[in-house]
């Protein structure tokens, strides 16, 4: 067996076994602290002001569906759209939330109908207040725009998975004056978001937001596990900068035959 193919092995099982560890503990009631994240905090923010104003607050899940490599950013999407959820309920706002894929609209009814009724202001709930827009990524998109610019927005909240409409949607909302929470897998979109939005989740940071907004100990177990994983990657990029210092290649030989 080449050595290469043992040690994707290896690799791969003390990722697991990391992960699958911190889990466990979660479930028998260890308590993990993520770091705090700047977008995340500044949500109350956005929703205080628009509660103030009397504006909207737009929240998208982003243009991803439920399967696929691209369904967990769209769960993330969800489970911080809970939270928004419970901030505008709690404060009296308005929220509207722009739905592209067709599955997706009854998850988002009732993440946000139970986060209203968590709030005790289900009387306050509006269902169309989340709406299916199109299926069509620039007609999604165009709506999107329209909508923001109609109602003068607020606070703009980006989070899921996007693509090429992201700077459509970020400019939108730059032109109503919003703040404007943006974050995304894709790291390819991340530039146009910094370009147009107040406060950007970059990269994973997306996944840490939605354990955080869901509160759920499992999956803030699963993000602690993952440091498993860069610690692991980190001490293997040492050790391979060490080797190739001292004219070694041991480490490229161990992981490519």
């Amino acid at each position: 067996m080449k050595t290469g193919v043992v040690f994707q092995f290896v690799s791969l099982l003390i990722v697991c076994i990391g992960i699958i560890y911190y889990i466990q503990k979660a479930r028998n009631g260890t308590t993990y602290v993520i770091r705090k994240i700047a977008g995340l905090e500044a949500i109350e923010e956005a929703v205080g002001r628009a509660t103030e104003m009397g504006r909207l607050v737009h929240f998208s899940p982003g243009i991803a569906g439920l399967d696929g490599v691209t369904a967990a950013q769209t769960f993330a999407g969800l489970e911080t759209l809970g939270m928004v959820a419970k901030l505008v309920a709690r404060y009296g706002a308005r929220l509207f939330v722009s739905i592209r894929v067709a599955i997706v609209l009854p998850l988002a009814e009732e993440i946000v109908r139970q986060a209203y009724m968590a709030e005790g202001a289900i009387e306050a709930y509006e269902p169309e207040c989340v709406q299916y827009l199109s299926s069509q990524q620039f007609a999604y998109a165009a709506a999107v725009m329209g909508i923001i610019q109609r109602e003068k927005a607020a606070a703009s909240i980006l989070l899921g998975g996007f693509w090429a409409e992201s700077l459509m949607v970020a400019e939108a909302g730059f032109h109503a004056g919003a703040i404007q929470i943006a974050g995304s897998a894709n790291i390819t979109q991340v530039p146009f978001f910094v370009a147009a939005c107040d406060y950007v989740l970059i990269g994973e940071e997306l996944y840490a937001a939605g354990a955080i907004a869901s509160g759920n100990p499992i999956k803030l177990g699963s993000i602690a596990g993952q440091d498993i994983a860069k610690l692991y990657a980190i001490i293997l990029l040492v050790i391979g900068i060490l080797g190739a210092t001292a004219g070694s290649n041991f480490l490229v030989d161990l992981m490519g035959k």
